[in-house]
This record gives C-alpha cells, structure tokens and sequence, in this order.
C-alpha cells in the first residue's frame, strides 16, 4: 500500500512538472563537434535530432521567408572559410499558401557542415549556427548554436608576411569585438516591467486544465460513438436474443446476471486492447505527426468517404465469414471465462459492418488530435457504451418489454452517420489542400459543400430525400428527425453568408482559413498600434488599458493563420482595436539593437544583438515560453491578467481569453 501510495505522489509530481515546463519548447536537439578531414581541412558538423511534427528550415531561405539556417563567425584565426554552409539530409521542398512561395525543411534529422581550410600552425574559430523550426501550430524564435574550436594545424604551414599581417587584422577586429561584447551594457529594468511573472501566468493556465478537458472530450466521444453504435440493426437486434441466453442457460439467475456482466466487460477490453494496439503499432511520435501528414490527411479522408457510401447503402463492410464461424465453433467447444470472451469477440466481428465505420472515425479523430493515450481513452468510452445494454439488461430483465423494437428507424442513424463522416472527411482532405498549396479546397468551396451536404441531411430527416436501404415506405418521418432536420436546413442556411467573408464561428475550427478565400466582402484587418514593449505599456498606462502582447514572427506561418481567421471576427477585432493596447513583438526582427545588451540566462552570459534577440529573451525571462504565436494579457505594471494563449482558430476561445483579461483588468 506505502508503495502504491509513493507511485502515485511520484506520478502527480511527473505531472505538475511537465504541466510547468510545457510552454518552454525544446523540439530540436544540436550536438556540435569538429572533423579533421584532411592535415590542413577541418569540418564544424551541426547534427540536429527533430521531434516528430517539427521541421527546421533550410539554408538560403528568401528574405521574405522564414529563418534560414545561417552561420555566424565571430572568430577565424588561422582558417578561412572554403563555400558556405552544406546540408546533409533528405531536404523537403513543398509550396506554403501562407508565405506564396516554396519552402525548403528537414525533419526528422539534418546535419549542417562548414568547412574551414587550415592557414597557420594553430587556429581558432568561433561563432554560432542559428536556425528556425516550427510545426503546424507555432514556430521556435531563431535559435543559436554556438561553437568554439582550437587546434594544430600542419607544422610545415604557410606563414607568410601577408597571411601574417592578414590574420593579424582578424585578431584585431575579433578582440575589438569581444571587447565591445564584454562592454555591453546590462539590460537595466528600472520600472519592473521584465520581472518574471512565470509563476503567476502558470497558475492561470492550470486553472484551464485543458489537458484534463481534452482527455474528458475524447472519452465523451468514444461513449457517444458507442451509443450511436448500440441502436444500429448489427447490434441492438442481437441485445435481447444475447441476454436471453445467459440468463436461460443457467438455473442459477446470479450466475447468469455474472456472465452477462463479464460478456459487456470482454467487449470493453477487445475494443480497449484495440485502442493500445493503435499506440503500439504507430508509435506515440507518429500519432503526433499524423495531424500534420498530408500523405496520412488524405488516406483518413478517403477512407471516411468509404465508411459514408457504406452507411448508406452502396455496399457492406464486412469481415470474412471464415473469422467469424472459427471464432463462433470456438465458442461453442469451450465454457467458462474462454466461452463467454470468444462470444464478445464474435459480436465484435458479426457487428462490423455498423460499428466499423464508426470505430474508423473515432480512431481517426482522436489518432490525429495527438494524444498519445487517446486512442485508448476513446476505445474505453466506446466500449463501456457499447457494453451496457447488455449488463444493464441482464441486471433488469423486464425492461427488455419496455425497449423499443427493431425497425427502419436504426437505418436512420445509419444514414445520419454517413452524411456525418462525409463532412468531417473534408475537413481532412482540407489539411493535405493547405499542406501542398494545392489552392482546391478554398474556404468558400469547403463552405459550399458543407451547405449542399448537411441540406441534403436535412431534407432526409424531414423526409422529402430516400436512400435505397429506406424501402418503399411513404409513413411521415417521426417528430424527433423532423425537428434534427430544420436544424440541419438552418445550420446550412447559417454558412451562406460564408460564401461572401461572414466569419461563420460555428464552423471556424473545421473550415479553412479567411485568407484562403478568393471572394471576400469582409474587411476587418487588426493592425498593432506598436512593435515596442516599453513604448505600448507607456501608452497603456497614459490611456488606462490593459496590454494584449502579441509574440509573433515574421516567419510564423500559424501566426498569419490567426492574424487571418480570428483577429478578422468583427468582435474579436472591435475589443483588440479598442479594448487594448496590441503591441505585436517579431522576435525573428534581424534589425541590429543600438548597442548590444548583456543578460543573464540560466547562470550564464548571453548577449543580446537583435531586435528579435531583445523579445526573445522577454518571452523566455518574463513569461516562461519560447514558441509563438503567444499571446498574453498584463497590466501597465507587467503583471499577467489572465493566462496564456498559443495557436488555436476557435474564436469562442480566444473571445473568452480575451473577456477574461479584460475583466480582471476592470477589477
């Protein structure tokens, strides 16, 4: 009990831990090292490991583009450069809408490599790598790599009066350098407004527990795909006629209540073993990669469009008969606990036809959701719903009368369910569409065919549209799906003012974003009033309003996807134009600082050179994060308002965050 006890503290601890630190980012991992090639050449070699989702971009990048990977020599004594930088590793070039041009990356791993000729007896070089990575959903600051070389060169090298006098003049320059690095004034915070707030800012964001909420959410979904599951015509028909069975089949009435019960618990651990198996085989980094693999985007969108033709009727998913009747025989020849989990591992296989399709669009959702365990949670909500009827009705019998009995309506459900996953396969397909810049499914197009699809499920709830499997009745369609069928029609009439640039929030997270769209009569672009911290929190405290910092970068792709899909709702802008004082800082802005300023960071020196490098180090030392987009709500005094806010298009979000701040500000 003591050691149950200490494992479970320990394991609360691993979570509070990882629940601080997960705003710092740490997604690449550089190891530096020196290659002697030759007597007189050597390799500096910059070997990057990449976490899966992540991609670092590549040398030569336009200006306009994101972070290149580019050296930087504060030192060359006794060397001299032969070419530039070289990359070693499988370099992937692919069109990105946000930027209009092709850009180049690595993922997985890179190997950066300059090489230096030998001049002199000894050498020395010295300098940094700096790169940029980003993922689907933020991007890294430029980030240095620094290295620092001394060696022997060959005893018989050239050392000649001008390559003296020439080193000479290097040595010179660098010591003129690393004085005036060494003379850097100290970054002075005489107002308090960089005092770290990171402890404030994490307890704000542990009061969202959206970790705890999201796994909340993929359970939920599992239990309702359960449910719609348990009242399709593969399983609610074979309810009774299984519960029947354990109950008539022993004398004693608890023995049978305790094999209906153990029947609903083998089917919740098939579909729970199914749900680890999904981890086991793809790995916990590919289920993370799956949402950002457009090869993997386009496979889940095809795949969900077989699932809805087989819902509605064009053809049966089925699994061989010869499964089926081995596993049925099997279960005949045994008894006990072996008999009644091979029956549960039968009604798995008879029922895959209805349940298969539904399964396929759990496990898609949640695999690409990148959860590592979500699979597993969603496969236990989908069990437990599928497993109870058949315990609960062991457990009371006689409500076995008062259940309705089968009929058209379980077509129904099945046909509802198809237009359902024909919608949501777009939303995948529209992943891959961006991806590529392929430009085929823009938003008024996704918006388009969203209408034309939930009006159609609309009309066939309502009854004026027939599938084949719905027969020839003519009886009016029930009062239930009448009503579910005007709120489909409105929900389709609701998206066409889409068509022409309505925000339509409702539809926000699935639909591509605004600036995907060709026709747009919507203009409500939020531009920040500064780009400098000390000047907005000036004016914040001279006009009395809370600051909405916005960390940003000029190579932040998802930082346009917001500034485009959610700065672009009208009450989103009206409070950010309004409300508060926008400063967006860029901390990639190469432009040079007046003088360079020294910090400390992690017990150690750091200087500070750029712009980008001043705001960098604000986000990293005040705020406890290093990946943008980041937004943050504080004071004039510098104190946080409210708690963080990274890359998400949910506009109800993001108008809470905002709300929130605003109201602790007003407080």
């Amino acid at each position: 009990m003591k050691q149950l006890k200490a494992t479970f503290i320990t394991l609360l601890l691993t979570v509070f831990a990882m629940t601080a630190a997960a705003q710092m980012q740490d997604p690449v991992h550089f190891s530096v090292s020196q290659k002697k090639v030759s007597p007189t050449e050597i390799e500096v070699l910059f070997t990057a490991k990449i976490d899966a989702g992540w991609h670092v971009y590549s040398t030569g990048m336009p200006s306009d583009g994101p972070t290149s990977a580019t050296l930087h020599t504060d030192a060359a004594e006794g060397v001299k450069p032969v070419g530039g930088l070289k990359h070693r590793g499988k370099e992937i070039s692919q069109y990105d809408n946000m930027f209009g041009m092709n850009l180049r990356f690595f993922e997985n791993n890179v190997t950066f490599v300059q090489k230096y000729q030998i001049t002199a007896k000894t050498y020395h070089v010295k300098g940094y790598l700096e790169y940029g990575a980003c993922n689907d959903e933020m991007c890294m600051p430029p980030t240095q790599v620094e290295f620092d070389y001394k060696g022997e060169g060959p005893a018989d090298a050239p050392e000649a009066k001008e390559e003296k006098a020439a080193e000479d003049t290097v040595a010179a320059g660098t010591a003129a350098a690393d004085s005036a690095v060494t003379a850097a004034p100290a970054l002075s915070d005489t107002t308090g407004l960089w005092t770290p707030v990171i402890d404030e800012l994490q307890a704000m964001n542990g009061d969202q527990d959206t970790g705890e909420q999201s796994m909340i959410y993929i359970f939920l979904m599992g239990l309702v795909g359960g449910l719609l599951a348990v009242f399709t015509p593969c399983v609610w028909p074979i309810i009774p006629m299984t519960v029947s069975f354990f109950l008539k089949r022993s004398k004693d009435k608890k023995k049978g209540i305790r094999d209906a019960i153990t029947y609903g618990a083998s089917i919740v651990v098939i579909y729970l073993v199914l749900g680890l198996a999904i981890t086991l085989i793809f790995g916990a980094s590919a289920l993370n990669a799956l949402s950002t693999n457009a090869v993997f985007n386009i496979f889940f969108c095809l795949l969900l469009v077989v699932f809805a033709l087989s819902f509605f009727g064009w053809f049966e998913l089925t699994l061989p008969s010869s499964w089926t009747n081995k596993v049925d025989n099997k279960a005949s020849s045994t008894s006990g606990l072996l008999s009644i989990f091979l029956m549960a591992f039968t009604l798995t296989l008879v029922s895959f036809s209805c349940t298969g399709p539904i399964i396929g669009f759990l496990l898609v959702e949640v695999s690409t959701s990148g959860n590592i365990i979500g699979p597993a949670v969603g496969m236990l909500g989908f069990a437990i719903a599928l497993a109870l009827p058949f315990t609960l009705f062991a457990l009371f019998p006689t409500w076995l009368k008062q259940a309705p009995k089968s009929g058209g309506w379980m077509n129904t459900i099945k046909i509802v369910l198809g237009f359902i996953e024909l919608a949501f396969a777009l939303k995948f397909f529209s992943v891959a569409d961006l991806a590529y810049g392929w430009g085929l499914l823009d938003r008024e197009v996704f918006l388009a065919l969203w209408i034309v699809i939930f009006g159609m499920l609309g009309l066939y709830l309502i009854g004026k549209l027939k599938f084949k499997s719905d027969g020839d009745s003519t009886e009016a369609m029930p009062v239930p799906c009448i009503m579910l069928g005007l709120v489909s029609l409105a929900f389709s009439v609701y998206m066409v003012p889409g068509l022409w640039g309505a925000p339509c929030k409702a539809v926000s997270a699935f639909a591509p974003p605004m600036n995907t769209q060709d026709f747009n009569l919507y203009h409500n672009e939020v531009h920040p009033r500064f780009t400098d911290y000390e000047q907005a929190m000036a004016a914040a405290a001279a006009e009395g309003k809370p600051v909405m910092i916005d960390f940003t970068g000029f190579g932040c792709v998802n930082c346009r996807k917001m500034e485009a899909a959610v700065w672009t709702d009208p009450q989103v802008a009206d409070k950010l134009n309004n409300d508060f004082v926008l400063v967006s800082l860029y901390v990639d802005d190469k432009t040079p600082l007046d003088k360079p300023m020294e910090v400390m960071e992690n017990g150690k020196k750091r200087t500070l050179r750029t712009i980008g490098d001043k705001w960098s180090y604000l986000q990293r030392n005040k705020f406890g994060a290093n990946a943008q987009p980041f937004y943050v709500i504080i004071d004039s005094k510098g104190k946080p308002l409210a708690g963080s806010y990274s890359y998400d298009e949910d506009i109800s979000k993001y108008t809470e965050f905002l709300d929130k701040g605003l109201g602790n500000y007003k407080k």
